[in-house]
């Protein structure tokens, strides 16, 4: 006889919280891609290991240091919040995009208007013609 125990129902919410993203300075960026690569060849995978890193890691890593860019070394996803523009420049900013956005609407409706027009012209011709 099978038995039937309930199954619990979580009721919405999760147990396990939502993992939170790694991020690593530049330096440490820089003294891992430095380590790996003085490893000896049976050795990376183990720095790796002990890091807990990908080595999709050292190669992006590596291709940042190559470029000279230390800044290239920091996640702009997780870094600091970039400064805000002003409130002025920011609201400067989106009534251009709405005028630019305006007058190209504007724009297609003159050419409509003046398809339309021409289209009635010519219909008014096809009449006179007709009688």
């Amino acid at each position: 006889m099978a038995s039937t125990t309930p199954i619990p129902s979580t009721g919405g919410d999760d147990p396990a919280p939502k993992p939170k993203r790694r991020t690593f300075p530049a330096e440490y960026k820089l003294r891992i891609v430095a380590e790996y690569d003085a490893a000896p060849p049976g050795e990376k995978g183990a720095v790796l290991r002990r890091e807990r890193l990908y080595h999709s890691h050292i190669i992006e890593w590596r291709q940042a240091r190559e470029a000279g860019a230390l800044d290239a070394l920091t996640d702009r996803r997780t870094s600091a919040v970039r400064p805000r523009k002003a409130a002025e420049q920011a609201e400067l900013e989106r009534l251009r995009k709405k005028v630019a956005r305006l007058e190209k609407d504007l724009a297609r409706r003159d050419a409509a208007l003046e398809v339309m027009g021409k289209a009635n012209a010519l219909l008014e011709l096809l009449s006179e013609s007709a009688d």
